[in-house]
Parts: structure tokens; C-alpha cells; sequence
């Protein structure tokens, strides 16, 4: 990426934000958060209680691309067919044709993802890791871009069905979106008067080609070898922490380095600096840490095991040279 793309990349990156924040009003560090993690073809994972826009959100991004919204609501008698799709028999051509399922958008909205059965959970697993759904031995492809948004009630656990660590570590960022300030709520509300129930509709700004082509620029960001070394110290020192089950897998490493590229040319840069990496090693992370059960019995949270390693690890202070090629 050239400086010249870089500054291209981050005022598009600013209009996107700012359209979105046209629905989803004072909430401009998740909306950066969901855009970079769409640039950087993740699933954004969002805790937090009803009432709070994930929903907005969801339609938002997707306006906002010119993409497909689909919204799931996940409930213990949902089945794999439903989010996926079914083939049927077609008597007419004595053939089975597939129907699609409500997976195949740009932006899909799983509401609720830890109340539905584990089976059901599974389905999502193949399309967010590969972009493509199998059935009967047949893979769809579900074309780009593709981002899942799962939601998560913190509060009420009764009748849920806790996501599997393979599962979570499928989601590139864990956030959430929170209450708006007492302003930003005056501002919905009256804002709200006016149209009633119906939804507020934002003007695409770029075509889905589009994002792909940022999401390629966002490849070709500089991360020096010292800031490679430091993000494996942080991993490293994940595994080894005071009540920890299990730390970061090479994975998260991997999607660590993946996000703070994009959100580098974010900033209108095309190299990686070490704030980077402190902003985003929560939300990239932090769910991807397991604490032992003495550990939650006292309170620790996987981000306070953050911040000490984050605290612990000095960042570099200079470039590296990379290393030579093996011959």
C-alpha cells in the first residue's frame, strides 16, 4: 500500500463510520471497530444486553456497502436447515433444488446465538471459516463480502448453551455496543418522533467490489518484524498467565496482526505502529482467553489478564531487519 492509498483508505474508512453513525448515534469507537472488522473479513461477536442497536447496526453496515441484511433469531428449536438452507424435491423436474437460508447475505445478523443448540451453532462454522455452506455434498459459495454478527445476552443465561471454544475463536472481535450517552439518547428519541417504527434507511456509499478491493489494500500494510515478535510475546505470555486455562492460539495471533493492518490504514498509514496492537489486543483477544474456575470464583476477567500482559510486555522501540530468506 502506498501513502497515497492509505490516505484514500482511511477517508473512506471515516464516510463509512459516519454513515453508519447516522443510526447507530455515539457509539463511534464499536462502529470503527465493526467496520475494520468487516475490512478485514471477520465476524464481529457483540455481548450486551436487548435494546442497545446490534439490530441497527447489522442493517446499517450492510446499507452502508450495498450489500444483503438477513436477521436470524436463534432459539432452542432452530435447526441447521434453517440457517443454512434445504434442498427440496421438485416433482416437476424429478430434481432437488436448493433453497438458500438466510446465511447467504452480506451481513448476517445471528440474534441470540447461545440460545440455540450446539448443532445448530455448528452449522455457522463452515460458512464463517471457508464463505461457503455444503449440502448434500454440494458447497454454494455465499460470494463477498460475508460478515456474521452474533449476539450475546450477558445477563440472562437460563436455557442457553455456551459457545464452544472452536466456535469462539471463529469470531475476529468481541465488543459491545453499550448504552448511549445522555445526548446521543436525546438525540434518538427525538429523532425517533418523527417516523415512528419505520427504520432509518442509509445511502450506500460503495459497491461490495469495493470493500473487497480496501480489504486487499488492507493486506498490504508493513508490520515490521518487531512488532511480529511482540505480538508473540503477547500470546505467549497469555498461556502462561496466572489462571489461565488457555491463552491465545496461533489463530488469534494471526487475526491480531490481520485487524491492526486495517486499522493502520484506518489512521492513513501504511505501516503498523505498537498502539495499534495495544488498542486492539482486547477486543481481538480477550475472548479467546479461558480462565480456570478459582480464577472466576474470584472475579479475574480475561481483561485484566490483558492489561497485566499488555503491562508486562514492553512494545519495541525500533525497526527490525527482517530476516534472511532460507534458501
Amino acid at each position: 500500500m502506498t501513502p497515497e492509498q492509505a490516505q484514500w483508505f482511511a477517508q473512506t474508512f471515516d464516510q463509512l463510520v459516519a454513515n453508519v453513525e447516522k443510526v447507530v448515534v455515539g457509539r463511534t469507537q464499536v462502529v470503527r471497530l465493526a467496520v475494520a472488522c468487516l475490512l478485514s473479513q471477520g465476524h464481529l461477536l457483540l455481548e450486551d444486553v436487548p435494546g442497545t442497536g446490534k439490530t441497527s447496526l447489522a442493517r446499517a453496515l450492510a446499507q452502508t456497502v450495498q450489500g444483503t441484511h438477513q436477521r436470524i433469531q436463534f432459539t432452542p428449536d432452530l435447526l441447521p436447515s434453517d440457517v443454512t438452507g434445504v434442498s427440496i424435491y421438485d416433482q416437476r423436474t424429478k430434481d432437488f433444488d436448493f433453497h438458500r437460508g438466510p446465511v447467504f447475505a452480506s451481513v448476517v445478523l445471528a440474534d441470540e446465538i447461545n440460545r440455540a443448540s450446539p448443532k445448530t451453532q455448528a452449522a455457522l462454522l463452515e460458512v464463517m471459516e471457508e464463505g461457503r455452506v455444503t449440502v448434500d455434498r454440494t458447497s454454494h459459495e455465499v460470494g463477498e463480502p460475508f460478515m456474521v454478527i452474533a449476539t450475546q445476552n450477558p445477563v440472562e443465561q437460563a436455557g442457553t448453551y455456551k459457545l464452544p471454544e472452536a466456535q469462539l475463536d471463529r469470531f475476529l472481535l468481541r465488543t459491545s455496543l453499550g448504552y448511549p450517552d445522555r445526548s446521543s439518547t436525546v438525540a434518538i428519541l427525538a429523532a425517533s418522533a418523527g417516523r415512528g417504527r419505520t427504520p432509518v434507511v442509509v445511502e450506500p456509499l460503495i459497491t461490495p467490489s469495493a470493500v473487497v478491493q480496501m480489504s486487499e489494500l488492507a493486506s498490504q500494510v508493513d508490520v515490521d518484524p518487531a512488532l511480529l515478535d511482540y505480538v508473540t510475546r503477547l500470546v505467549e505470555a497469555t498461556r502462561v498467565a496466572p489462571g489461565v486455562r488457555l491463552g491465545v492460539s496461533v489463530r488469534g495471533a494471526l487475526a491480531l496482526v490481520r485487524v491492526v493492518r486495517t486499522w493502520a490504514a484506518s489512521h492513513g498509514r501504511d505501516y503498523v505502529v505498537p498502539d495499534d496492537v495495544k488498542a486492539l489486543a482486547e477486543p481481538v483477544l480477550a475472548h479467546r482467553v479461558l480462565l480456570d474456575a478459582d480464577a472466576e470464583f474470584s472475579g479475574a476477567t480475561a481483561e485484566q489478564v490483558l492489561s497485566g500482559v499488555l503491562a508486562a510486555e514492553a512494545p519495541p522501540v525500533a525497526r527490525r531487519d527482517p530476516a534472511p530468506s532460507v534458501q
